[in-house]
């Protein structure tokens, strides 16, 4: 096999790779977010007396949430700007200079 197409091959591999996992870390932390206001305020509407307390496990929840996502996010810069681990794994097997 030609390196070039095997570097071409990993490297469109690794750019799908990485916009499926911002993609659906966005889309999971879209929906996370909606879930959990639309329940904090049923919530405060159910017992207003609690809206203090609900509001400080609301932020904790939220930081636990956007958490997910910076990973992803950062996982998946990481991928895409850094040198790709997999691209230099398949070289050194392409070229025979694994021991």
């Amino acid at each position: 096999m030609d390196l070039s197409l095997l570097a071409g091959n990993i490297e469109a591999s690794t750019a799908i790779a990485v916009s499926l996992l911002i993609g659906l870390a966005s889309f999971g932390t879209a929906i996370g977010f909606g879930i959990l206001g639309g329940k904090y305020l049923e919530g405060v509407a159910r017992q207003p007396e609690l809206s203090g307390m609900l509001l400080g496990r609301f932020f904790i929840m939220l930081a636990f949430v956007d958490a997910f996502a910076a990973i992803s996010l950062a996982m998946g810069l990481y991928l895409m700007f850094a040198s790709n681990p997999f691209l230099a794994a398949a070289m050194q097997v392409a070229q025979g200079t694994v021991a």
